[in-house]
């Protein structure tokens, strides 16, 4: 089984609901007794969402990179956002590792795609 590294904290509660999801997809798909391999790195909001407000991308970017460094010297194999908003900065944060950034619009274009779908309405925050 693969590694999955986490950047959470962007809230705790969406993050929460990622290792929820996640490892009930695993048991679903392998047994009770299964869970997913998981490292999460959780960045504190707070100096984020002041970047954010304050229009310093490339500092919230700085984060999310030193997190998913840190996932990947920890040992994962991939590396999940487990927040909407920050994905502005997603090129930013795959360009610092090696290994594969899995990008939730990917997942959601693929679902839409799978649907038939040729309209997709999204909500986010501005």
């Amino acid at each position: 089984m693969r590694t999955i590294g986490l950047i959470g904290g962007m809230s705790w509660e969406s993050s929460a609901e990622y290792y929820r999801i996640i490892n009930q997809r695993v048991r679903d798909q392998l047994g009770s007794l299964r869970s997913a391999q998981v490292l999460m790195y959780s960045v504190d909001f707070g100096p984020v969402a002041q970047a954010q407000h304050d229009g310093r991308w490339d500092d919230a970017a700085q984060v999310l990179e030193d997190a998913a460094r840190r996932l990947q010297a920890g040992g994962a194999d991939c590396v999940v956002l487990c927040t909407n908003t920050m994905h502005l900065v997603a090129p930013r944060i795959e360009a610092a590792i090696s290994i594969p950034f899995l990008h939730i619009a990917d997942a959601a274009g693929q679902a839409a795609v799978a649907a038939g779908t040729l309209n997709v309405g999204l909500l986010g925050t501005a």
